[in-house]
């Protein structure tokens, strides 16, 4: 803990570093961000699109998807605008003290409903693989419903209790965040007051978002991996398999990179290797996820090329 020096005054705004420091490439570090937000917008928009469009893909599995491409939108636009109008001019850099916590509690309900929202995922790829012939009463139109919406309650109250503390701090002292958004880890390292309380909640309720969500995914897929082992044909196992392969790739990369980011207690480390895991997970993983989950589903690349045939026809 740093003491509040004798003419302290409250921090009203933050100023935000993100990767402007790059004074070598300064341009092309900006062109990357800028790509890869737009490569977001547009490949989770046209997924969004095909899979509304296309009476086929109305299953539970792509509802679910739909639900996914929202998240990585809303991640996206909730720090990369940003992060490039800091490229533009040094007042695109400061934010408010208050628009500083709500993007913090923002981007945590964002994190945290992803989770619940690939575990409720896992458990629809269960039904479909373990007990089939049942899957259209245990996974009917009111259990999605109840599955998403459960998710997004659970997201929204997750960062309750972390914001809270973290909105008792004092800060007093220096306002630059070495970070592209306000994250827990660089805004607790501004605070002149205690922070060992606020490490340990955060610590907490991560982990407990983290196990719930990964238990169940784990038990699905223990589940899942038994009956496919099951089956005689190895083409059968592997056709079975093969529905999984999408979500297990996203599973693995998303909770791989919060598993290091967030369920640590100090926030001594190194602040450059932090922001390039920041932006795997929240930049890089919303750009691969409907390339994951598309590149290798000839559903929805049917689906694309019909809607792009029906657009042709329509130009013509």
């Amino acid at each position: 803990m740093r003491p509040p020096p004798d003419n302290w005054t409250l921090v009203t705004e933050f100023v935000m570093v993100g990767f402007t420091g790059i004074h070598e490439g300064h341009f092309p570090v900006f062109c990357f961000f800028l790509v890869m937000y737009l490569l977001t917008l547009m490949e989770n928009g046209i997924l969004i699109l095909v899979v509304a469009l296309e009476k086929r893909l109305h299953t539970p599995m792509y509802f679910f998807l739909i639900h996914l491409s929202c998240l990585d939108i809303c991640y996206t636009s909730l720090t990369v605008p940003k992060m490039l109008a800091g490229f533009g001019s040094p007042s695109g850099r400061t934010i408010s003290y208050f628009a500083c916590l709500t993007q913090l509690y923002l981007f945590t309900f964002l994190g945290s409903t992803e989770c619940f929202l690939l575990a409720a995922m896992a458990y629809d790829r269960y039904v479909a693989i373990c007990v089939p012939l049942h899957y259209q009463a245990m996974v009917g139109r009111d259990t999605c419903l109840l599955l998403t919406g459960g998710s997004w309650l659970a997201g929204l109250l997750t960062p309750a209790l972390p914001v809270y503390y973290m909105s008792q701090l004092t800060f007093c002292g220096p306002n630059v965040v070495d970070h592209f958004f306000c994250d827990a880890s660089p805004l607790l390292v501004l605070s002149c007051t205690d922070i060992s309380l606020k490490e340990m909640v955060d610590f907490l309720v991560s982990l407990a978002v983290l196990l719930i969500s990964s238990f169940i995914i784990v038990v699905s897929y223990a589940y899942i991996i038994s009956a496919v082992l099951k089956i005689d044909s190895s083409a059968g196992r592997g056709r079975a398999f093969s529905t999984c392969t999408a979500h297990l790739t996203v599973v693995s990369v998303f909770y791989g990179t919060l598993f290091f980011m967030y369920v640590r207690t100090k926030v001594t480390s190194s602040v450059n290797f932090n922001k390039v895991v920041s932006v795997f997970y929240a930049i890089v993983t919303p750009v691969l996820n409907p390339l994951i989950y598309s590149l290798r589903n000839t559903e929805v690349k049917r689906a694309l090329y019909r809607l792009i045939a029906k657009t042709k026809q329509f130009a013509v």
